[in-house]
């Protein structure tokens, strides 16, 4: 499945910091799928900006909703 493919799959997400000083992200999926994911914060704050440009690149595209 890329990037494009449409997905029936329905998805919880959380983000929040552990307490070893990480920054979580955890998936829930359907069918009892888990994901946690740690992260260390200069990480995360790349991650965050990938999205912000993500975001922005969409914007630019003109947000087509699937």
């Amino acid at each position: 499945m890329g990037i494009n493919d449409p997905s029936d799959t329905s998805a919880n997400l959380q983000i929040g910091p552990t307490d070893a000083g990480m920054v979580r992200l955890y998936i829930e999926a359907d069918g009892g799928v888990e994901v946690p994911m740690d992260f260390e914060p200069e990480e995360a704050d790349e991650i965050a900006e990938e999205i912000r440009a993500a975001a922005a690149r969409a914007r630019q595209m003109g947000g087509k909703a699937r």
